[in-house]
């Protein structure tokens, strides 16, 4: 007689949710993406300042930790802008960034990956050509140029970094698509009668979902990163939008005297960037097959 086990009798999306619910860094992540989006979300009414308010008489007051009031608790900068009003709506330019960027070489790459697997061949040989133009062109110095040519912007910058950071996903879901493809129930489909569109959209994209959702996270961080980088060199968004790397910019000048300038977006950066990295690294556990924790 066969002894089924609580686990065994569980649907499988039950097991994935259980699992979630054990894995203490997914947990732990999702709480701080969750509080960065809803600050994001609710910045204006969050913020205690405009961020685009200048006062000359309030510039560089130190956060109260060093010494400053409750006034301005994160202090102010060089121009008298209230940081904590700034790094709040700071945070709604870095996540419209890193989520539309991410989003939207997810679908270029989705859409070559799977086709290169599927299909195989010629379709095959012409995504890795792609592929290995794309890896020989280094994405900072590409988006440098582009951005230098087309004039910084934060529509400019998601559009070159989604044009951009695709490859991963090509590459990670052609080899995921190529291994669904030799399933037996793609087989038995093909021998059904079943387009190759559905066999795609029913058989093969829910398969490879995960690995697309944790690609869409690393990216997202590193679209992060790159806005960042491309804004403190002066090529990113333009002042005097309130953004994180714009911030790390205005702030390098003050660095041995006023280091809070620099530090405090620095942190909130680095918090992000862990928790969007933590957050892919639990969908990755908790979608595996044998269910890490």
């Amino acid at each position: 007689m066969t002894v089924v086990t609580e686990a065994a009798r569980q649907s499988p999306k039950r097991q994935m949710f259980d699992r979630a619910l054990r894995h203490r860094g997914l947990l732990f992540s999702s709480s701080i993406l969750l509080a960065i989006v809803l600050i994001a979300i609710f910045a204006p009414l969050i913020a205690p300042y405009d961020p685009y308010k200048q006062s000359l008489v309030a510039r560089l007051k130190p956060p109260v930790w060093l010494g400053g009031s409750w006034a301005h608790p994160f202090g102010t900068d060089a121009l008298g802008r209230d940081l904590l009003s700034r790094l709040v709506f700071g945070a709604r330019v870095s996540l419209l960034i890193g989520v539309v960027s991410a989003s939207v070489s997810a679908v270029i790459g989705t859409v070559l990956g799977i086709s290169a697997g599927f299909f195989g061949g010629g379709v095959d040989r012409f995504v890795q050509y792609l592929i290995n133009v794309r890896l020989a062109m280094p994405v900072i110095l590409v988006a440098l140029a582009s951005v230098s040519l087309l004039g910084g912007s934060m529509m400019v910058v998601i559009m070159v970094l989604g044009l951009l950071l695709w490859d991963r996903f090509a590459v990670v879901l052609r080899a995921a698509t190529m291994q669904v493809r030799s399933m037996e129930y793609i087989a038995a489909a093909e021998m059904l009668g079943a387009r190759r569109r559905r066999i795609v959209w029913k058989d093969v994209l829910p398969n490879v979902m995960n690995h697309l959702i944790v690609i869409l996270t690393l990216e997202m961080a590193h679209a992060i990163i790159l806005e960042a980088a491309l804004s403190f060199l002066g090529l990113g968004v333009q002042p005097p939008t309130p953004s994180w790397g714009l911030m790390l910019s205005e702030g390098k000048e003050m660095l041995l005297f006023d280091s809070w300038l620099i530090m405090i977006p620095g942190v909130a950066l680095f918090v992000l960037v862990f928790a969007i990295n933590m957050f892919g690294d639990g969908i990755r556990d908790v979608t595996a097959p044998e269910g890490r924790n």
